[in-house]
């Protein structure tokens, strides 16, 4: 009978006693996968720091660089203003110029033709001299050639009074300085001369007048001036 039952299988004892070495080696395994967890959680810890670290450091280096950048991207930006300002500085220099050059061209663009015109006021000016040094006409000349004589005269007038008019419409003025104060920004000295009934400085003959166009002196009157 006994045998039967050995070979029947294990007893209630050994059942027992297997039971509770799977149970200590259950537990054991437990063990040792809490340790092995530990294990890895402390071998993943320092990666994840240092990664950490690397990720603030990059983040930091960053914005370092886009500080630099908007520094420099600032000081180009000041950098274009001061030259766009320059240059709108230059072109209103160069308008205001401009505007002085084409004003200046209209106000003197016929100087040159006014300045031939003046040798035809001259002679105009020496014939009236002319005929008003014969007045009485000589015994020998007949009425006829004394009436010729003052129409000529007066003819010569009208026709210089005629250029007159237009050179001051177009601000042309004459510079006559006889009796006044020498000027040498208006006048030419051709001699001096003493005398007493005037004072020193003082113009005392034009043997040729003087033109201003505009205010700027085209021809300067030829004068004598006292001591």
């Amino acid at each position: 009978m006994s045998e039967e039952k050995n070979s029947a299988g294990p007893s209630a004892g050994q059942q027992d006693d297997g039971q509770e070495q799977s149970g200590l080696e259950a537990e054991a395994g437990v063990h040792a996968n809490e340790n092995s967890g530990k294990d890895l959680d402390g071998e993943g810890g320092e990666p994840e720091s240092a990664e950490t670290e690397d990720l603030a450091q990059k983040a930091e280096l960053n914005l370092d660089q886009a500080l630099q950048r908007l520094e420099e991207a600032e000081e180009m930006v000041r950098k274009h203003q001061d030259d766009v300002l320059r240059v709108q500085a230059e072109m209103q220099n160069l308008r205001r110029r401009t505007e002085q050059d084409v004003e200046k061209a209209h106000k003197y663009g016929q100087e040159r033709f006014v300045t031939e015109l003046l040798s035809v006021i001259d002679n105009l000016e020496r014939a009236l001299e002319a005929a008003g040094t014969q007045n009485e006409p000589d015994v020998g000349a007949d009425s006829q050639s004394a009436e010729n004589l003052e129409a000529i005269r007066e003819g010569v007038e009208l026709t210089l009074k005629s250029f007159v008019d237009c050179f001051r419409k177009f601000n042309i003025e004459t510079i006559d300085p006889l009796g006044e104060p020498f000027d040498p920004q208006l006048h030419q000295a051709m001699a001096t001369v003493e005398d007493d009934k005037v004072e020193p400085n003082t113009v005392t003959m034009v043997m040729q007048k003087g033109y201003l166009l505009h205010g700027r002196v085209i021809r300067p009157a030829m004068v004598m001036v006292s001591k």
